[in-house]
């Protein structure tokens, strides 16, 4: 059974092989704007812009922050004196059970204490002979191991004006990365139909060159007839046997530069440059052109609809929000703060080895006050880029309105090269029938049939030239006017 069914899998395999595929000009379209890598390029940018443009939004939302520390520290912070812990630890030797004595001598590293020990009798003394060392080892502050952390809460009130023009900043550029993205889809429309009427105008070159081949062959074969019958010359065959090796040339020319042509749209579509394609558009002898009315040019709507005006006037926007960003830089700013501090040893309860923390609230007012100048300097610079920006704008503004007008100039003189070239046809194909029939009834030499032969040819050729550059012309002015792919 497997071996009855390996040669119809092998039939199968080798016509999806050679399976042709029809594809008109929208589905070109399609293929070129899904597979076209500038356009995926430019879809990331817009999420890019996007996602900046949301965490642009963040700056106005107050921002909390966690910071912990670990500190070793060689020493301890001592709250006693070298001469002060002496004096507490030799209380009970440097008196005699005086109370004057006593007071007398922690006097002189405590002043404070000497009254109050001086109203004390002399019963308290020997008793206090050991609070010297307590005293020491209460006072110790064990800092060496010091611990911080702490939780800050910050809002914004007024950075000068500094988060608003960011947040239009990015807003701009969120709207410059769709015209970039529409720029590039046009430019991509642009070059896959450029490609597909160069194919459909080479397959119907080739037709005509293999037409004309044919008719030389055969015009040959009857020449080499009338020559072995004596009514031809041998001049007339070798000037025949000419025309029919240029036919032959010609006939490779175009097959090659139609093969390299397929490719090219393949490589548009995103398909296998090998693929065996087919447009819907090529065997259509005769393309129906339908003659542009007068074109009425408003360049108003055609400046909304080109995406590189927008593009510039996106731009100048941006240049005079940054102008504003500039500005804040030197203007004050005021923002409330909050945080919760935890530190161990902590000094709320004297020194203890203990988290203990506290809360506290602020406003602070950050107030520039000099800097030689440099705020008034970047400012200006800033505004000189505005400028800039503007005069690019205009300057594009004035391109655009030239590119209109030459392109429909373009497409009203494509439009009389197609009249002048069907009226051309017509009279090449008139004069080739007559001069068939008197070749046939030998009253007209050769030479005369080559000429007319070649005379229809070119006329031929002209009239596909011009019928490709109608639809080309009508695509350009679309896209000078933008709206190709609208």
């Amino acid at each position: 059974m497997k071996k009855l069914l390996l040669p119809f899998i092998f039939i199968g395999f080798i016509s999806s092989l050679t399976a042709q595929t029809y594809l008109n000009l929208d589905s070109c379209r399609a293929l070129a704007i899904a597979n076209n890598k500038e356009l995926l390029i430019s879809q990331q940018k817009i999420k890019a812009a996007h996602y900046q443009k949301k965490a642009a939004f963040t700056n106005y939302l107050p921002s909390i922050s966690g910071t912990a520390a670990y500190m070793r520290m060689q020493k301890e912070i001592s709250l006693l004196n070298d001469d002060q812990k002496s004096a507490l630890t030799h209380i009970g030797t440097s008196v005699n059970g005086s109370v004057q004595e006593f007071a007398q001598a922690i006097g002189t590293q405590f002043p404070d204490l000497q009254p109050l020990i001086s109203s004390l009798g002399n019963s308290v003394v020997a008793p206090l002979n050991g609070v010297g060392n307590s005293l020491i080892d209460a006072l110790r502050t064990d800092t060496r191991n010091m611990y911080v952390g702490a939780i800050t809460l910050t809002q914004p009130l007024y950075m000068g004006g500094k988060i608003r023009a960011y947040n239009k900043i990015t807003k701009y550029a969120e709207e410059l990365a769709h015209q970039q993205h529409n720029t590039e889809l046009q430019e991509v429309i642009l070059n896959t139909d450029q490609a597909y009427w160069q194919v459909v105008s080479l397959t119907n070159k080739k037709k005509l060159a293999e037409a004309y081949r044919n008719l030389l062959q055969k015009m040959n074969s009857d020449i080499e007839k009338m020559v072995e019958e004596g009514v031809a010359t041998r001049a007339d065959a070798l000037s025949v046997r000419v025309k029919l090796n240029e036919a032959e040339m010609t006939f490779t020319k175009v097959e090659d530069g139609l093969s390299l042509s397929r490719m090219l749209l393949c490589q548009l579509c995103g398909i296998p440059l090998t693929t065996p394609i087919v447009l819907n558009d090529e065997d259509i002898e005769d393309l129906s052109i339908k003659h542009p009315d007068d074109i009425q040019i408003e360049l108003t709507s055609i400046y909304a609809n080109r995406p590189e005006v927008q593009s510039l006037e996106l731009g100048t926007k941006i240049h005079q929000q940054k102008i504003n960003v500039t500005r804040s830089e030197h203007l004050p700013s005021v923002a409330l703060i909050g945080n919760y501090m935890v530190s161990n040893p902590s000094l709320f309860n004297g020194f203890e080895k203990k988290f203990r923390g506290m809360w506290n609230v602020g406003v602070m007012l950050q107030i520039p006050i000099w800097h030689w100048g440099e705020g008034s300097y970047k400012v200006k610079a800033a505004k000189a880029e505005a400028n800039i920006a503007q005069y690019q704008l205009n300057d594009v503004k004035e391109k655009i309105e030239l590119q209109v007008n030459q392109a429909v100039f373009k497409v009203n003189e494509a439009a009389k090269k197609l009249i002048m070239a069907d009226n051309n046809m017509d009279k090449a194909n008139e004069n080739l029938r007559y001069a068939n029939l008197g070749f046939k009834e030998g009253v007209i030499p050769t030479s005369n049939v080559l000429e007319a032969q070649t005379a229809w040819l070119s006329a031929q050729s002209e009239k596909i030239d011009a019928q490709i550059d109608v639809k080309l012309t009508e695509i350009y002015l679309k896209k000078a006017m933008g709206s190709l792919g609208k």
